[in-house]
């Protein structure tokens, strides 16, 4: 076993953030989970009563700002650069899946990085599992924690978290 050399795109899935690292990555992430049914519900008829206080128009609601998932749709939001972060599941089988979704990410500069869970990522979009994971809107409160997270994953990337293998480097 310890002659069989891992190819770079699968060796990186073996490379997950750490447990502190983690923890705060998912601290993040919680805040922008997305709402229920009964709590949209709720929240279009508390705007509806305050746009029938006011004269004029009906209610015209953004939504807050949530994560968003499915490998469809986080590859999209990565190409027309919208997702400001990636979170990637590592336990996704086959792997073939988001093999190519990390190079993507690092081609179009969105920061990415890879947790060891697909069943935590599904907990935080209200599923069972979820592949991968995608922040497009941050909050004004929350944006010095983004900025601080993506530097983190920016140095982890430098620093080699993504590596090539152990003793796979060529001396050139």
């Amino acid at each position: 076993m310890e002659r069989l050399k891992t190819p770079p795109a699968l060796n990186q899935f073996n490379n997950a953030l750490n447990k502190n690292q983690a923890t705060e990555l998912f601290k993040l992430l919680n805040k922008y989970r997305p709402e229920t049914k009964k709590e949209k519900k709720q929240r279009l008829k508390a705007q509806a009563a305050s746009e029938s206080a006011k004269s004029g128009s009906g209610v015209s609601s953004k939504p807050p700002p949530t994560l968003k998932c499915g490998l469809n749709h986080i590859t999209y939001l990565v190409e027309k650069k919208k997702a400001k972060m990636v979170a990637i599941a590592s336990d996704v089988n086959p792997v073939e899946l988001v093999v190519w979704l990390p190079a993507l990410c690092k081609s179009m500069g969105v920061p990415y990085c890879i947790v060891k869970n697909k069943s935590r990522l599904g907990s935080l979009v209200n599923m069972k599992n979820a592949t991968a994971v995608a922040l497009t809107e941050v909050k004004a409160a929350d944006q010095a924690a983004v900025d601080a997270m993506r530097e983190q994953l920016n140095m982890l990337d430098i620093n080699g978290t993504i590596v090539i293998g152990e003793g796979e480097r060529d001396e050139a």
